[in-house]
């Protein structure tokens, strides 16, 4: 035989509605622990990849082609001969050049020696200084026509696809091969001009590319475009990267981002927990099982999550999902989705084992 059969009706209904199972229980809602994450402040932009330097290589002067020096595709180093053209001629106008300097410097010995005995005019002497000089300019002359039939590698790179073939009679200035130095990368993007006091020489930089997925590269800007303009109201700017393991090839579309700053305990909550009202925003948070509204300060913004900047701290327990059918007081019954729990409440000591 139970108690509650001799307890008169009256005091039965008040038993049980002082019962904590007969209370009513809170709505649903689904709640998380506010977590400190790692925010980085960035401007993102996207360019285009160029060759820290990339030349096609042409001939100044005409003639056929006798040697080909280069493998295609292949390094090569600064002044390495790459190609050699038939160069008989200015080899022979050379050697008429410097037989004509000679001449001259005995005419003109002769004459100063004449000069110094005081027996030969000054006149004479002048003559045949000046011939010499121009007979040495003349060999000058001869030996740049020579040296312009050999064609060299005027940087460190990577030489290209050659149009060419030995013995083709090349022309002045047609296209030969291109020479690239494609150890270090120029990147050029362009920032909104409201940026331009974000932005400095040194400034550090993360280049991604679509052609390989996965992998980021470091770099710096350089130089930034001394005006802006009108019509986008952009600014362009040009930094260096490391071409690692060459990986990098230019014309490749990147895409860049800009580090202005690192937080590493910033307090993220995701989007859908902001609640806008007017000109403010608030989120609910969950305390003792009820509800209660915390006005935030917003921050930046990062894949479905929002920045607390004020408001907010680490460990609190906030409603991310069900808010339209809460109000401030009212209780919840939370559903934890960030795979945490929430801490039991810690016993009193009345509460203690043999108390």
């Amino acid at each position: 035989m139970k108690f509650n059969q001799f307890l008169p009706p009256a005091l039965l209904s008040l038993t049980l509605i002082c019962t904590p199972m007969a209370q009513a229980a809170g709505l649903p809602a689904e709640v998380i622990h506010v977590q400190s994450k790692s925010l980085t402040q960035m401007i993102e932009a996207v360019g285009g990849l160029s060759a820290n330097e990339s030349i096609i290589l042409r001939p100044e002067q005409s003639g056929s082609v006798e040697k080909v020096q280069f493998t295609e595709g292949s390094s090569v180093k600064s002044g390495e001969t790459l190609i050699v053209l038939e160069s008989s001629l200015y080899k022979a106008q050379l050697q008429e050049s410097k037989a004509r300097v000679n001449l001259s410097r005995i005419a003109y010995n002769r004459a100063a020696s004449l000069v110094k005995k005081k027996v030969g005019s000054q006149q004479d002497m002048d003559s045949s200084l000046a011939q010499l000089q121009v007979d040495q300019a003349q060999q000058a002359v001869a030996q740049t026509q020579l040296d312009k039939m050999t064609i060299d590698a005027p940087f460190d790179g990577v030489i290209g696809l050659r149009k060419f073939s030995p013995g083709d009679y090349i022309t002045t200035g047609q296209d030969l091969v291109e020479l690239t130095d494609i150890n270090t990368m120029k990147v050029d993007f362009k920032v909104p001009e409201n940026q331009l006091p974000n932005i400095r020489i040194g400034q550090q930089i993360k280049v991604l590319v679509d052609a390989l997925p996965g992998e980021s590269f470091d770099g710096s800007i350089y130089a930034i475009a001394p005006s802006i303009d009108e019509r986008s109201h952009n600014i362009a700017i040009r930094a260096k990267i490391e071409n690692r393991d060459n990986l990098l090839r230019p014309g490749l579309f990147a895409r860049i981002q800009i580090i202005l700053s690192t937080d590493d305990n910033a307090v993220m909550v995701p989007e859908e927990a902001i609640i806008p009202q007017n000109d403010s925003f608030f989120v609910m948070t969950v305390t003792d099982g009820t509800i209660g509204m915390a006005p935030v300060k917003l921050g930046l913004r990062r894949n479905g999550e929002v920045n607390i900047v004020s408001g907010l701290e680490v460990g609190q327990v906030i409603v991310t999902a069900g808010q339209i059918k809460l109000f401030p007081g009212s209780p919840v019954t939370p559903i934890f989705v960030d795979g945490t729990a929430e801490k039991p409440a810690q016993p009193t000591a009345e509460q203690q084992p043999g108390a």
